[in-house]
């Protein structure tokens, strides 16, 4: 760890009561370290055979040539200097040549600070005084040391830049929005001084890098201030909007992975057939299809004429969620069974397929075991990409069922705009897709083992 820069700064940090204990016995055990007494003695032999009185006359001799060949005019004195400095190198790189073949012959080892931790980790006594005020380096060498963890917690890590990142830049944008907050919620009849309060009660009246720190700062904190419309509390607003939302997506995307992939193979294994090109016409349908047309039309039919489902939702009415799921998991399932179908394509016909159906495995077993296996990587980058893009894309969908989610939300506060309910939507939405990202990097390796293999030696 203390060699990878990535780590080794967080690792001397965070166990900084530790480090300067190993750091005064590493000190202490330096005095008496063979290797510092054979490099004296290394030095004084090779002083006392000449060898860095010859070198150095080589040394100048060489840079003397070099000037005359180059035509380049120097002055003596500078050329001696430069002589001695690069002597001075060459004789150090000498000396310690020479002390590690000497070690190396003794066997033993050079005494360095990862090695005195090592040492002292080793005694029961000292892990378990060093655990509390250690704690926290001990997670991270722990995490360190277990490649999947470790490859979780920076994708996390890396989460926190993303947020960061998504949270400057939406500020901004709303910072530079020619709309004015305090004129739209108090109207055109609102007075100057009526205008200059409210800016000066939500802080609009700040630079932007005050009013930019105060959101990070809340952001960070888990307090993202009172609305400018309703004067509520964002955060408690957004945690009862977000759970609808966030089922009404994984009910989609679960209903979308359930269609579209055995549709998919299906496609890829009758290629060319009746069953492909309807499944193809089908797909490009749905992928075609407007979401907020298709809600009115579902509404329309089974709703208004066939009155089997309701045309709004209803939290105690687990009916009223079945349109809203099949219109926003449409165009995921259309896409899905695409690209279904094209990896699946590309794998049935490798030569390691051939090989397993040649050997006697049913059409079943090498679709399952073999085919599907290496085939599901972009379909899951893909089912990824659309969640997130259903997370956003859900407004248009709960605007048509009236359903108060997170997506409709965004959509109300942006045309004021009220920045601190605008940042909370897109940060919980920011984290979520974070979060999915981990997870998919994970199956990667789940359904790879070319991509464990590698993680592993991570």
């Amino acid at each position: 760890m203390l060699l990878n820069p990535s780590y080794k700064y967080f690792l001397l940090l965070l166990g900084a009561p530790i480090n300067l204990v190993v750091l005064f016995f590493y000190l202490y055990r330096r005095k008496k370290d063979t290797y510092y007494s054979l490099l004296d003695e290394t030095r004084n032999e090779l002083l006392e055979s000449g060898y860095k009185d010859k070198l150095e006359v080589e040394t100048l001799e060489q840079l003397q040539r070099k000037h005359q060949f180059f035509g380049q005019i120097r002055s003596q004195e500078k050329t001696e200097r430069q002589a001695k400095k690069m002597t001075e190198a060459m004789f150090q790189e000498k000396i310690d040549e020479v002390t590690n073949r000497k070690l190396q012959l003794n066997q033993q080892r050079r005494l360095n600070f990862s090695g005195t931790f090592e040492s002292l980790i080793n005694h029961p006594s000292f892990l378990i005084i060093s655990f509390i005020p250690g704690i926290l380096m001990y997670i991270l060498i722990f995490l360190y040391s277990r490649p999947y963890l470790k490859y979780v917690f920076e994708r996390l890590v890396m989460t926190l830049f993303v947020i960061l990142g998504v949270s400057v830049l939406v500020f901004t944008i709303l910072h530079l929005s020619p709309m004015n907050p305090a004129a739209n919620i108090l109207g055109q009849t609102a007075t100057d001084e009526q205008i200059a309060n409210f800016n000066k009660i939500y802080g609009l009246d700040q630079s932007y890098l005050a009013q930019l720190w105060n959101n990070l700062k809340g952001i960070f904190t888990f307090d993202l201030g009172k609305s400018f419309a309703g004067n509520e509390e964002v955060t408690t607003t957004i945690a009862r909007k977000f759970p609808i939302t966030l089922t009404l997506t994984v009910i989609s995307l679960i209903m979308a992975m359930l269609i579209a992939i055995p549709v998919g193979i299906i496609s890829a294994t009758k290629r060319n057939s009746f069953w492909d090109y309807t499944f193809m016409f089908i797909a490009l349908i749905g992928l075609s299809i407007p979401s907020f047309w298709q809600g009115l039309i579902f509404i329309l039919n089974f709703s208004i004429k066939l009155h089997w489902l309701p045309a709004t939702f209803n939290p105690q009415n687990w009916l009223s969620i079945i349109m809203p799921t099949i219109v926003l998991g449409t165009g995921l399932t259309a896409s899905v069974a695409r690209m279904t179908r094209s990896s699946m394509l590309e794998v049935i016909n490798e030569d390691y397929i051939i090989t397993a159906t040649a050997k006697g495995l049913s059409k079943r077993q090498v679709l399952l075991k073999h085919a599907i296996r290496n085939a599901i990587i972009p379909i899951i980058t893909v089912i990824g990409l659309q969640f997130g893009g259903m997370l956003g894309g859900s407004a248009v969908t709960e605007k048509v069922f009236n359903i108060s989610g997170l997506g409709s939300y965004i959509v109300d506060k942006q045309f004021i705009p009220d920045i601190p309910s605008i940042m909370g939507g897109v940060i919980y939405t920011a984290i979520t897709i974070s979060i999915i990202n981990v997870i998919i990097d994970v199956l990667y390796a789940f359904f790879d083992p070319r991509i464990r293999t590698k993680m592993k030696q991570y």
